[in-house]
């Protein structure tokens, strides 16, 4: 029997972004309030349809870029101002993810150095950073004294899957620098980790373990005083990708 495409019904496909970033010592993921049906007024991650000439990295950087105004960094250059680690995540295709019809979402995960309050565009109204634990919380109230709707679609697994997908890279990969200015200082990629992982670490001991880390971090020569204090030296990013040993995660 010949191929028959008509024999088979159709679906759309989509690109959802999970994007984390730390912000005053807290680790936020990007959300932008859905001004279209279905869920319109919802908080959702950002994301959108395929288009039928590109492919799925193609179609996450431009929704990044169309609903939040940042850019994906491209991991073979140095890292720019307001720009983004992005890697695929998991793909979703529950048939009644979506009311409108079926959709098979492709999530991708996107890490970035503290940045600003994004811009809304798109079909957002609106886009902002919040605490990745206030958006997985299920009824009460935001910091900001708005109620707690649960996120449009099937996005609170999508964004759970995505911190925990960060949260297991920066142990054993240099994936937490993603998180950081071209330099820093120990601290500020310590505070990094502290944000992701939800745990105090001893700054000696962790000092220790990533200077001593081959390949993690590289002295620029340069010291700080953003912190307040002495001066603090800089680092950037090694070009290890696999660190060895790992950083493991403390228990909690």
């Amino acid at each position: 029997m010949p191929y028959d495409p008509s024999a088979f019904p159709p679906f759309a496909v989509t690109v959802d972004l999970v994007v984390l970033t730390v912000r005053r010592h807290a680790l936020c993921a990007l959300a932008v309030r859905r001004g279209e049906a279905p869920f319109q007024g919802r908080w959702a991650l950002p994301g959108g349809f395929v288009r039928a000439d590109e492919d799925l990295a193609q179609a996450a950087a431009r929704e990044l870029a169309e609903e939040t105004g940042l850019r994906v960094h491209d991991p073979a250059v140095p890292a720019q101002d307001n720009g983004a680690h992005l890697e695929q995540l998991a793909t979703y295709g529950d048939p009644k993810r979506d009311p409108r019809m079926r959709v098979v979402s492709v999530a991708h995960l996107a890490l970035a150095p503290d940045l600003p309050a994004p811009r809304a565009g798109g079909d957002a109204s609106n886009a902002r950073w919040a605490p990745v634990e206030e958006l997985l919380q299920q009824g009460g109230f935001g910091r900001d004294g708005e109620p707690v709707a649960p996120l449009a679609f099937d996005h609170a697994q999508i964004l759970s899957d995505g911190v925990e997908r960060a949260r297991s890279k920066i142990e054993y990969s240099s994936l937490a620098t993603a998180f950081c200015p071209p330099e820093f200082t120990v601290g500020e990629l310590r505070r990094v980790y502290e944000a992701v992982w939800g745990v105090a670490l001893d700054p000696r001991n962790f000092h220790r373990k990533v200077t001593g880390t081959p390949g993690f971090l590289v002295p620029t020569g340069g010291t700080t005083t953003r912190q307040g204090g002495r001066p603090a030296q800089l680092f950037r990013a090694g070009g290890a990708t696999l660190l060895n040993p790992p950083m493991l995660r403390p228990e909690v």
